[in-house]
């Protein structure tokens, strides 16, 4: 089944032709540069693997990141009800405008994705009202330069989405998608907000040019509230215990805080530690969300504490 929607697509889509990514690169005086991502995909496995894991369909409104020649957008335009794609480089955002004259439900953005909130994005559709909040997905190949910032910025923003498809990175997918004991900064800042998984991995040779590094198709099934409470003052404790990473959580935590401008005794942080259950032996990178909100709560409640009894 999915070796016959690969061939689908690639008997479809006009984008997908090697020849036809030189030649537009060619007519538009571009060089690929490795700091704006521009990594074309020109294989229609991978393409198919990314429209079946977003599940579209015509009621879907579908933000695009990053949309370079068209390839995706293609797709998206064919299968989702609303499309719009954000481009920075005028000149392929000028050319993807023209190419998509032919669909009057896709619209294309010229702009930086980080300087434009989703309310923002959304509000380029010719049906969008003002404070539409209508459900929508991000579906895009992300440049690699800006995944994390990317990711970030959808997840962290009142108005996220309901789902992401992204091809990203491999070591970056696996870092994201990590379990305890391997848990990073980004793994918990995605995680809040989203249950993540690898869908597939993608060769080097699927895009043009080709980078040095694989890919995965990563899906975001993001959730309808936080895992956390507070989750920007979980982050920030999070972040903390990983600026020493290398160190036990109760020799790392106390340093980490005062480095970010909260200044607290090692006894207080140890006393956190216990209320949460959380041995300071351990390392930053074995403690689920779940702990470090554990820990926010008991520094919280010992910082409460020690108010009301401050004469």
């Amino acid at each position: 089944m999915e070796s016959d929607r690969a061939a689908q697509i690639a008997g479809d889509n006009p984008y997908l032709s090697p020849a036809r990514v030189r030649a537009a690169l060619r007519a538009l005086e571009l060089r690929p540069t490795r700091g704006m991502g521009q990594n074309f995909l020109v294989d229609g496995d991978a393409l198919a693997t990314i429209v079946a894991a977003a599940e579209l369909a015509r009621t879907d409104t579908v933000v695009e990141i990053g949309p370079g020649l068209g390839v995706l957008t293609w797709e998206l335009a064919h299968r989702a009800g609303a499309v719009v794609a954000v481009e920075l480089d005028r000149r392929l955002a000028e050319r993807l405008r023209s190419e998509m004259r032919r669909y009057p439900h896709v619209s294309i953005v010229q702009g930086d994705v980080l300087r434009l909130t989703p309310a923002m994005i959304l509000a380029a559709r010719d049906s969008a009202v003002a404070g539409d909040t209508t459900p929508y997905k991000v579906v895009a190949n992300l440049p690699y330069a800006i995944t994390s910032a990317a990711l970030r910025h959808f997840l962290s923003d009142p108005l996220r989405p309901e789902l992401m498809v992204v091809l990203v990175q491999r070591e970056v997918a696996e870092r994201i998608c990590a379990r305890p004991g391997d848990l990073s900064v980004l793994a918990h800042a995605v995680q809040i907000y989203a249950e993540p998984a690898i869908v597939a991995h993608v060769p080097a040779t699927s895009f043009f040019p080709a980078p040095e590094v694989e890919s995965s198709v990563m899906r975001l099934r993001c959730r309808p509230h936080p895992a956390v409470d507070d989750p920007e003052e979980v982050m920030r404790l999070v972040k903390a215990g990983f600026l020493h990473a290398r160190k036990q959580l109760g020799n790392a935590l106390p340093g980490g805080l005062t480095a970010m401008g909260v200044k607290l005794e090692k006894e207080r942080v140890l006393a956190a530690l216990a209320v949460a259950g959380v041995d300071p032996v351990r390392r930053a990178e074995t403690l689920t969300l779940d702990e470090w909100a554990a820990v926010h709560r008991a520094l919280e409640h010992e910082g409460a504490s020690r108010h009301r009894t401050s004469p």
